[in-house]
Order: C-alpha cells, then sequence, then structure tokens
C-alpha cells in the first residue's frame, strides 16, 4: 500500500484545497456563494451556546412586525385597554398559563392587558375588552361541546375573547394557541366573530430532551408545554429512586451497559416533578429490573416497586423498557428460535404484570406502559407480535415502536428500518397487528414515533425539515387511533419550527397543512418568499423517502465528521495491541467505546476501512444500515449508493430555493432564515459525504486488487475528486457547525463532531493529498 500512497492523487491543485476553492458541480452557482456567504456573516457560538440559552434566556421575546394592519375581518388587540380576566384560587397550571400569556402580550405584541382577578365568571356574556380565561365548569354556557381532558374553545368577537377550557389544562393550551396564531400573523390580531372547539387527539404528549439527561430548566418545560406536550419521560435507564441493584449486582449484557449510567438523585427527581407540574406536565420513568422468574425474584421486585413510589411518590406512570427491564439474558427476546423468543417474551411478561399488580394496589392511577422495543420487529414475526399483546396484563397499556421493523423495496431488494427513521412515515407490519390486538381487548395504545426529530437518522441535527413527510406520520398516527405518544428519544426536544408545526396536529381543528405551511414560510422568510419555501420543504419531504440509510447510523450522524481514508492513521489514544489487555474490549462498547485512529465520537459513529484489504466495509456497512437481508454474493453498495445521491439530488433541488428564499428574505428576517437553510444544508452534506465515504472505500478496495495499470491509471482521478469535494464540503460543514451550537450535538454522547474536531478532518485530508 506505501507504493500506491505515494503515487496518490499527485496532480492535486493545492492551492484550491489550502484555499478552500469552489471545486462542486455547483461551483458556479452565485446563489449558494452568496449564501455560505451570509452564513459566515453569522456569529460564531462557542459549543453548548443554545443550551445556555435555553437554560437562561426568555420564553418570550418580540415578535410584532409593526408594518402590518389588521385585515377587515380581524380583531386588533391595542396596546393598552383591555384586561385578562380570572377567577383566583385556580391551578398552578392555569395561573401559571394566565401569567405567561399577558408577559407574551407585553413582550412579543407590545400589548399591555393588566390581571383581573374576579370571584366569578357567571356573567362573563356582559364583559367588555376582556381576554376570559376559564374552565367550562366556571363559564356557563361555554364549552359545551368539549368532551375530553386538554380540550378548548375559543371564541374571538369585536370586544371580547374568551378561551374556555375543558379542565384547567384544556384553557391553558388554549391560551398557548392564542399565542401560536398571534405568532403566526407577525401582530396582535385574531379572525373576528370566530368561534374554534379544539379536542386533543391524545391523552399524552411525551418526550425527553435535547438537552441531557435530567436537563429540564423550567424554561424549558415552559417552551414544552407551549409546544403541547403534556408529559416527560425522565431518568432514563436508571430507578428514579436511586436503586441500582440490578446494575451492580448482574453480569448480564444490559447490566453491565447499566453500570455505566448515572446514579440518579431521588431529590432530584422529586423537584423535576415539583416544577413540570407547575406547567401541567406529568413525569414517567422506568423501572430498571432484571427478572429470573424465581419466586424470591418476584419477591424482590415486588419490594422494588413499592420502594420506588414511596421515594418517589408522584411519578405518573413506568415505562417498561427491555432495554433495563427485562427477564433471564440479553438476547432471548431477539435471538434464539421462535420457541426460545416465545418463552423470553412470556417470562417479561409476568414481569410486567407483577408491576402492574403492585402500582394498581397502591395507586390505581399510575399507569405501566410495557415497551417491548427489540423484540422480532419484522414483518415475519407478526404472529409473535400479537400474542405478547393478548399475553399483557389488562391494566397496563403498551408501549409500541412505530416504524422500527417497517419493509420498504429497493431495486428488488427488501430492506427494513433497523431504527428510528422518517424515511418511512410508519407504522411497521407489526405495529399495526398489535395496534389491532390492543384495540381488540380495549387497552389504550402508546407509541415511541419521533414527530419533529429523528432519534436515529440525522439525529446530531435538532429537528429535521420533512414537515409533508411528518404529516404524512401525524395522519398514520391519528387514523390508527394511538392514545399516547413519546414522541422523541435521545433526539430530544427543542423549541423549534417543527416542533411547533406538530403542535397543531396534536388537536382537531387543525388548518390544511398547505395554509399553515404558508403561513410558517410567510413569518420566517417574507411573503414573496413563501411558495418556493413550501415547494423547498416538499422537495425535502421527497428526498428522506430515498434514504435508505436508517437508525442512528455513521452516516446520517457522522459522516461530515468522518475522514476518508487511504492508509490506516496512526492512533490518536491508547492501544492495546501488544499487552495482557485485550485491546477491543477496553476499547469496545464495555470500554471506552472509542475507535482510537479516530477517537471524537462513540466508535460505533465512525467508518474505519479494513486495512488487510479483505472486507469490503462499505458493502457491509450499506447491508447493515439499510436493513437488506441478501444471499453475499449480491451487491447491495451499488443499489444504496443509487438511492442515497437522489436523496441527496432531491435535497439539493429543494437547496436551490431555499437559499434563495433566505438571501431574498427581509433584512430584519434574514439571519433567521439563514440559521434555518444552514441546518438544511448541513443535512443535505451529511448525505453527500456518506455517499463519498463509501464509494471512495469501495474504490480503494478496487484499486488495491487492479491486476494491471490501466486501471489504476483511471481510479485515482476519481479518488483525486470525490477528496477535492469532501474538504471543500468539510470546510462548509466547519463553518455551520461555527455558527450554530445546536450542530453536531446529540446528548447520548455530547457532541459527535465539532469545529475542532472538523478541523483535525481536513488536517488529514490535506495531509492525505499532500503525500
Amino acid at each position: 500500500m506505501h507504493r500506491l500512497t505515494a503515487t496518490f492523487l499527485q496532480t492535486v491543485p493545492l492551492c484550491l484545497l489550502l484555499a478552500g476553492g469552489q471545486t462542486s458541480s455547483n461551483s458556479s452557482d452565485g446563489v449558494e456563494r452568496r449564501f455560505e456567504d451570509a452564513v459566515e456573516r453569522l456569529p460564531i457560538e462557542e459549543p453548548y451556546a443554545y443550551h445556555k440559552l435555553l437554560s437562561n434566556g426568555p420564553v418570550h421575546h418580540s415578535r410584532r412586525d409593526t408594518s402590518l394592519h389588521p385585515r377587515a375581518n380581524e380583531l386588533a388587540l391595542p396596546a393598552r385597554g383591555w384586561r385578562i380576566v380570572t377567577t383566583p384560587g385556580n391551578s398552578a397550571v392555569l395561573t401559571n398559563a394566565v401569567r405567561d400569556f399577558q408577559d407574551y402580550l407585553q413582550t412579543s405584541m407590545a400589548v399591555r392587558a393588566e390581571l383581573d382577578s374576579t370571584a366569578s365568571l357567571g356573567n362573563w356574556k356582559s364583559l367588555r375588552q376582556a381576554i376570559i380565561a376559564g374552565t367550562r365548569d366556571q363559564l356557563p354556557g361555554c364549552g359545551l361541546k368539549l368532551k375530553r381532558a386538554k380540550g378548548y374553545e375559543i371564541t374571538v368577537t369585536r370586544d371580547r375573547i374568551v378561551v374556555c377550557g375543558y379542565d384547567d389544562r384544556g384553557t391553558a393550551y388554549g391560551l398557548y394557541h392564542l399565542e401560536a396564531r398571534m405568532n403566526l400573523r407577525e401582530a396582535p390580531y385574531l379572525p373576528a366573530e370566530w368561534t374554534s372547539t379544539r379536542h386533543s387527539l391524545y391523552d399524552t404528549r411525551m418526550v425527553l430532551s435535547w438537552m441531557g439527561w435530567m436537563e429540564f430548566p423550567d424554561a424549558l418545560l415552559s417552551h414544552l408545554a407551549h409546544d403541547g406536550f403534556d408529559a416527560i419521560y425522565a431518568s432514563v435507564y436508571a430507578n428514579s429512586n436511586g436503586d441500582r441493584t440490578t446494575a451492580e449486582s448482574s453480569t448480564d449484557f444490559y447490566a453491565r451497559l447499566l453500570f455505566r449510567v448515572r446514579a440518579q438523585d431521588p431529590a432530584r427527581m422529586r423537584d423535576l416533578i415539583r416544577r413540570a407540574v407547575q406547567y401541567g406536565i406529568k413525569v414517567y420513568a422506568p423501572i430498571i429490573y432484571q427478572y429470573d422468574g424465581t419466586a424470591e425474584s418476584e419477591a424482590t421486585l415486588r419490594r422494588l416497586v413499592q420502594q420506588v413510589i414511596r421515594d418517589v411518590p408522584d411519578v405518573k406512570g413506568y415505562v417498561l423498557l427491555t432495554e433495563g427491564f427485562w427477564y433471564g439474558q440479553w438476547g432471548g427476546g431477539r435471538a434464539g428460535g421462535d420457541s426460545a423468543i416465545r418463552h423470553w417474551t412470556s417470562q417479561w411478561v409476568r414481569a410486567v404484570t407483577i408491576v402492574t399488580e403492585e402500582c394498581r394496589r397502591i395507586n390505581p392511577d399510575i399507569e405501566v406502559l410495557p415497551w417491548d422495543y427489540n423484540i422480532a420487529n419484522r414483518r415475519e414475526n407478526a404472529d409473535l407480535k400479537r400474542d405478547l399483546i393478548r399475553q399483557l396484563p389488562q391494566g397496563a397499556s403498551p408501549l409500541l415502536t412505530w416504524e422500527n421493523g417497517k419493509s420498504f423495496n429497493l431495486d428488488g431488494f427488501e430492506g427494513h428500518l433497523n431504527d428510528y427513521s422518517i424515511s418511512q412515515a410508519g407504522p411497521a407490519e407489526v405495529t399495526e397487528v398489535q395496534i389491532a390486538e390492543a384495540r381488540k381487548r380495549g387497552m389504550k395504545v402508546y407509541c415511541n414515533a419521533d414527530t419533529f426529530s429523528c432519534g436515529g437518522q440525522l439525529q446530531t441535527i435538532p429537528y429535521q425539515p420533512f414537515p409533508q413527510q411528518w404529516y404524512a406520520r401525524y395522519n398514520a398516527l391519528e387514523k390508527h387511533g394511538v392514545d399516547g405518544t413519546l414522541e422523541s428519544w435521545s433526539a430530544g426536544y427543542t423549541p423549534n419550527i417543527m416542533s411547533e408545526f406538530r403542535a397543531w396536529y396534536s388537536w382537531s381543528d387543525a388548518p390544511p397543512v398547505e395554509e399553515l405551511l404558508t403561513a410558517i414560510a410567510r413569518r420566517g422568510f417574507g411573503e414573496a418568499a413563501a411558495p418556493p419555501v413550501v415547494k423547498a420543504w416538499n422537495l425535502f419531504s421527497e428526498a428522506i423517502r430515498f434514504l435508505p440509510d436508517t437508525g442512528p447510523t455513521m452516516g446520517t450522524s457522522n459522516a461530515i465528521g468522518n475522514p476518508l481514508f487511504f492508509e490506516q492513521p496512526p492512533p490518536r489514544t491508547a492501544t492495546f495491541h501488544h499487552s495482557w489487555k485485550d485491546h477491543d474490549k477496553w476499547m469496545g462498547y464495555f470500554g471506552a467505546g472509542l475507535n482510537p485512529y479516530w477517537p471524537f465520537t462513540l466508535g460505533r459513529l465512525t467508518f474505519m476501512p479494513d486495512f488487510t484489504n479483505r472486507t469490503n466495509k462499505a458493502e457491509l456497512y450499506a447491508r447493515s444500515a439499510s436493513g437488506i437481508n441478501a444471499p453475499k454474493d449480491a451487491s447491495i453498495l451499488p443499489v444504496f449508493l443509487k438511492y442515497l445521491q437522489l436523496a441527496a439530488d432531491r435535497m439539493g433541488e429543494g437547496l436551490q430555493l431555499y437559499r434563495q428564499a433566505a438571501l431574498n428574505a427581509p433584512r430584519d428576517k434574514r439571519d433567521n432564515a439563514v440559521r434555518e437553510v444552514n441546518l438544511a444544508a448541513q443535512a443535505h452534506r451529511m448525505f453527500l459525504s456518506e455517499h463519498a465515504l463509501l464509494e471512495f472505500e469501495d474504490l480503494r478496495l478496487r484499486l488495491a486488487a487492479a491486476p494491471d495499470g490501466r486501471t489504476r491509471t483511471a481510479l485515482p482521478e476519481r479518488l483525486k475528486n470525490i477528496a477535492i469535494e469532501e474538504i471543500v464540503r468539510t470546510e462548509r460543514s466547519r463553518s455551520a457547525a461555527l455558527r450554530d451550537s445546536r450542530l453536531g450535538f446529540q446528548f447520548e454522547c455530547d457532541y459527535v463532531y465539532t469545529p475542532y474536531s472538523l478541523q483535525e478532518k481536513l488536517s488529514v485530508m490535506r495531509e492525505m493529498v499532500r503525500k
């Protein structure tokens, strides 16, 4: 390989590389160049800057466009003269929502409305120049069509706004909805002589925090409530009372992973519950336990449930995820043949039953959500998955994984979603079967279904701008009557345009999707840009449907951070190849989990070639990431690259419109518009970098195996072009990450890539082309 290295890319124009010259097919596109200039004019952000903003920044900021005027059919709130009328003694949820609405009007809309607390709202029909906030019990004759928790009715006349909730939370969500409408309008204008009755489509909408494990500052809780969430999943992989018996006493695979999870402080959980309830947010937590089927194990599990509820008494429900709540040995629920899996699931269900019995005995309102996440999720296992639902205790509500395992076709090959993905709207075939069986039993159904930020694909981008594809998922969830949702795994929640978009479709009486998207685009990019922005989003939604890489993989998480390697690089950390220590164990899954040759993130998120040239790692990656199970002599990589390129091409087509829209945005909107486009551009670069990595490795192996000089002469030119394009792309990726501290972050491992690691990548690749 040294002789090949010496002749590799001898004619690369280093002046282009060192200057960051334009060499891509879009190099003559003035719009792209001007957009990159606009990105570089944005202020540089330090790592975790957005964390600090979410923790300490205000929830509301100025949103009013003073150039706008009310239409003839609109009510315009004046700067002064109106009041917010409510009753004393309301719950903390409604009291906070009313104060929030007052702050919103003042801060965002320059409207000063005084609070007026009155003993009774019985005379609400006689009030004028008033925003009246109460429940159907407080407002006689109001909200008669409301039929379930969190529902609300809004009535607007020329001199009165009435927000009537089914309950306190319904009133709060009604006030938040008024804010959302004014935000879209960019003014304190509402449709006059208008009534909307909105029923919540979900009993529970749950989410994790993007910021990190147990990181739920008050400001984030407020944002969550504004976006319609009413629950959080906290203390993931740790018992809420701090019990670590399983993690510290078992040697099974799961337990060894759990041993590395942070210890929970029950006081921290109690504080989180205390703060969350002020915003109407419920807290769910796991039960962590390894059940072995013995009477002693059952007794210990019962005691654990009792202790957890006693120590942290106000947890709303417990998630029994197979990763942390399991039977016997890891693998029993996904390997060993049908009979072995069925035995494992029956024992797991027995453990679920034990937890359910204890919870119902102590507090019947506690929910138990068994989650069979990694048990046989491909369509051929439909009967097994149906039988699992049949065995669950009546007091439990299954939490189903919405899309994992769903099949799809790539040029005659059948692939499957390996993990959380938005390339398929879902549900998976097995999930559909399980929902139907649960309905027969009269059980509520919860689903883990990403709705704005994917826990697998593109997980290092804070949200994915594929609104039409997300909307297809919303419709599927509603069609299947899902009762509750866990809407993002460790990608977690941040306030953004897609979480805002999702909130509208979590209640009935939502506007047509094109109408809402046009309003969001108009607000972000200006009136003239709205149509091309909506078209760009549609192209992005088409692009993601082509993406063959499914789950939290290197390709869609870190391809822009992974160098192209032509030969094995020197290690950057300690290695143990000649030690009595086992190198793979020390650096592998149960050790540091790092690749010593590129240790800037988890080893599973890096791509490292086989430098013995025995194995085509690109081909193996394509098989694994697509979920295609094909004969060994079948080549999956060409098909995988074809669809990856289709995704990139369609994304690029949308970006032409998106970039131009940002550049044409009014001056006061332009910086934020550029930031929005910057996220989409980073996703596009991720697709292109993944394609480059896999194609480069395939060509490198073919070069090493080439029997004649003609082939060896032909291949380096393509390798040279791939390397040049990737260097330029990495420079742009680094510029983007420097100006948006959200990019690259994924709380399971902090930053997957950083401006620093991208600079190191550039150094490695520039050194490679100098040889």
